[in-house]
């Protein structure tokens, strides 16, 4: 075997063996940060160490480390530990200069839980396609003259055709290519001369030239980081503090909460149709845009945080929308217990919703491969990786300002290089600005609800607690304003909504009263006494007369027209204001008759006839059997909230019990399949074979001994285990299983061989 050449067989069998030595606690945390490594669950350790060589096991394990684990596993394989052991004094020396002793220790310790590395001190050992993780070629050329970004962009605008060709064939392809133009004497003036010259190629030999691995990145728009850097960017001192940050995150809830709930009115109002693909047009977004005085960039991410949190869906709303689409986007039957929560949960449901979600809003509007706008809620908007970039980057934020995205995408690229590709600085920016708008970040730092929602903590209490106190007070003004100091309580909030207009948001709220906010209010049943009651009750500031006479003015016109139900019925207690209804053109149009002098009669629904009269410009009030005035505001459409599928997140740690019983089942596979036995009998279901079987298993129940059995189960899967038989009869051995730490029954005609152990 060549030096250096990896010898897979040993290999494998020097792991098992070095698992095999580790404690039941080193065992669960490997266990822990490989779950895939255990489904289904492994029977001894030869099997376990088999798996943790896989290449795609070692892949998905090396998503998780930082340029300094990959610095860590290059200088490994350079000293050859994928075929011969190597010692760590060797590799703290060929690291010298770029990591400290503490620090190879802390990285080797965490490649050990991953089971990339094993071995002791003396004796390390790499895992041979952990080589192939690293993201950057192994082997490259060092110490040649580095450019930085500023001198490589510089370059790269001033190529040629031929010279970017070459480029950008190395960036697509891989970064060492052969060529004829490499040798020290070859025309200065050739494409690949010229590259090196410039420092934008290294040169290998006469044959063969190397993309510097920054100039790789450029070319391919990739999140920066420098290999030979192995310690991590340095944080990025706060400006502000804590409470600068919550106060902020706070006021953005609540922006947050009352645009969401302004497009749940709107979608309820007049549901949006879907596209054929599934997705919401661009004229829908721009008219859901229009009506809550937001960008179309605000709104898209609006809606699609509903959306993931179930409160918008897409079906046949009740009641069914006009017009000849198949579907529509609607709010969801949730959305009226959301509407009732306390702001903190409603925010926590809809952040929750968006740190989670597969998908990224800021790329709504962009345009696809078809030059077309990516639509919101469409399939384009999908990444399968969204969820964990998005949690990265809110990581850094808790080190890095999001106020210099480019220092953050650099930091994030630093702790996961494998995932630079995808951290492009769209997704930085577009990421930093849809945690601002959810308020996990403020300031360009991590909230503390934030932080709590990341890090699985009460984030909804956190938020709570931030969040100003509800106030129950007002302040009226002269010109028919009303400013809310505040959130208000709940039922304050919910009689300012109707009485008045939302002016403008923020720290403290603006209302607009108008004949029309008065008159939507006597709708749903207040009466004039009982507004004035309000604005007297929680006014600091006296109530202005204006006020005063804009109230008994429309409660005085308001519903001296009843409308009822007869179909409906049109009543008033003075004949001469029935009389000019019935002279009106709205008469025809509803189709109004008189039965008395004071009452008339109409075939059309009672909401009909009252929308029909006010656009008319008269103010009817409904009215029920008693004469009580009826509220018939329209609720907004519904459509049912399907149940979301589960999405498949990779494989899941298992639980600690799980992972102990694991432990057991391992230990008891190796006793299994080391053990020496005294006798072998082979359960074949020959009448011979049965009873000599049975004879085996009550001497061992007999004499206290263990045994080693081969056994088939159900699904036909064959295992051996060491047990310890306690009876034996009615065709089932009853036997302590020391991996289950339990008593279990094993059928006799699945026990295929039984061997006492000694």
């Amino acid at each position: 075997m060549a030096p250096g050449t990896p010898d897979t067989a040993s290999g494998e069998d020097s792991l098992a063996r070095w698992l095999s030595s580790r404690r039941d606690t080193d065992l669960t945390v490997l266990l822990r940060a490989r779950p895939d490594l255990v489904v289904p669950p492994p029977a001894t350790m030869t099997v376990l160490a088999g798996r943790a060589r896989q290449r795609a096991s070692v892949f998905r394990a090396a998503d998780d480390l930082t340029t300094a684990d990959f610095g860590v596993i290059e200088a490994l394989s350079r000293l050859g530990a994928t075929g011969e052991d190597v010692t760590r004094k060797a590799l703290v020396a060929a690291l010298r200069g770029r990591l400290t002793a503490g620090s190879v220790d802390r990285i080797l310790d965490r490649l050990r839980e991953h089971l990339l590395v094993w071995g002791t001190a003396d004796s390390l050992r790499l895992v041979p396609t952990a080589v192939d993780t690293v993201p950057w070629r192994v082997g490259r050329v060092t110490g040649a003259r580095t450019l930085d970004d500023d001198e490589i962009g510089r370059l790269l605008t001033e190529l040629d055709d031929a010279q970017r060709g070459v480029l950008d064939t190395l960036a697509r392809t891989s970064p060492v290519g052969r060529t004829r133009d490499a040798a020290v004497d070859t025309d200065p003036d050739r494409p690949v001369q010229k590259l090196l010259a410039a420092g934008l190629l290294h040169r290998i030999d006469d044959e063969t030239v190397e993309l510097p691995h920054r100039v790789g990145q450029i070319l391919r728009g990739e999140a920066p980081f420098d290999p030979d850097t192995l310690t991590a960017p340095p944080a990025i001192e706060a400006t502000g503090t804590v409470g600068d940050v919550n106060a902020t995150a706070a006021g953005a809830a609540l922006e947050l909460l009352r645009h969401c709930g302004d497009l749940l009115t709107v979608l309820g109002d007049q549901p949006a149709p879907a596209l054929k693909s599934g997705g919401l047009g661009v004229r829908e977004l721009h008219r859901l845009s229009k009506s809550l005085r937001r960008s179309d960039e605000d709104t898209a991410l609006l809606v699609e945080v509903l959306a993931a949190a179930g409160l918008v869906g897409r079906g046949v709303p009740d009641p069914e929308p006009p017009g000849d689409h198949d579907e529509f986007w609607a709010p969801t039957t949730s959305v009226d217990s959301w509407l009732a929560s306390p702001p903190a949960h409603r925010w926590a449901v809809l952040a929750g919703a968006w740190l989670a979600s597969p998908r990224r809003p800021w790329l709504i509007g962009q345009r696809d491969q078809n030059d077309k706008p990516v639509a919101a809620l469409s399939e384009e908007v999908t990444h399968p990786t969204a969820a964990r970039d998005r949690a990265l980057l809110l990581e850094v934020l808790a080190d890095h300002t999001g106020d210099d995205p480019a220092r953050v995408r650099a930091a994030a690229a630093w702790r996961r290089p494998r995932w630079a590709g995808r951290l492009t600085a769209d997704t930085v920016t577009g990421t930093i600005r849809e945690a601002t708008t959810l308020a996990l970040v403020a300031h360009g730092r991590l909230s503390s609800p934030g932080k709590a929602l990341l890090h699985g903590g009460d984030a909804e209490r956190e938020m709570a607690d931030v969040l100003p106190e509800p106030v129950d007070h007002i302040l009226v003004q002269a010109d028919l304003t009303v400013v809310a100091p505040g959130p208000l309580v709940p039922d304050l909030a919910a009689r300012m909504e109707l009485v008045a207009d939302v002016e403008s948001a923020g720290a403290a709220t603006v209302y607009r009263i108008g004949d029309a906010t008065v008159r939507r209010a006597l709708d749903t049943g207040l009466g004039a006494d009982e507004l004035h009651a309000l604005f007297t009750r929680h006014s600091r500031t006296p109530v202005p007369q204006s006020l005063t006479y804009l109230i008994d003015d429309v409660a005085r016109r308001h519903g001296r027209l009843r409308a009822g139900i007869a179909s409906s019925f049109v009543r008033a207690d003075d004949p001469a204001l029935l009389a000019e209804v019935l002279a009106a053109p709205v008469a025809t149009t509803l189709a109004l008759r008189a039965v008395a002098p004071t009452v008339a009669i109409s075939q059309a629904p009672l909401a009909e006839v009252l929308t029909a009269l006010r656009g008319a410009g008269f103010s009817p009030a409904g009215e029920d059997a008693s004469g009580a005035v009826l509220d018939l505001r329209p609720r907004g459409a519904r459509v049912v909230a399907h149940r979301a599928r589960p999405r498949y997140t990779g494989p899941q740690p298992p639980s600690e019990d799980q992972l102990a019983t694991l432990v057991r089942t391992l230990r008891a596979g190796d006793r299994a399949a080391s053990a020496p036995s005294t006798a072998s009998v082979r359960g074949d279901g020959s009448r011979g074979g049965s009873a000599a079987t049975m004879a085996l298993l009550q001497l061992a129940v007999g004499k206290h001994r263990s045994v080693n059995i081969g056994y088939v189960d159900a699904q036909g899967v064959a295992t051996r285990r060491i047990v310890d038989p306690v009876s034996v009869g009615g065709g089932r051995l009853d036997a302590f299983d020391p991996a289950a730490d339990e008593v279990r029954s094993f059928v006799l005609h699945r026990i295929t061989s039984v061997a006492l152990v000694d």
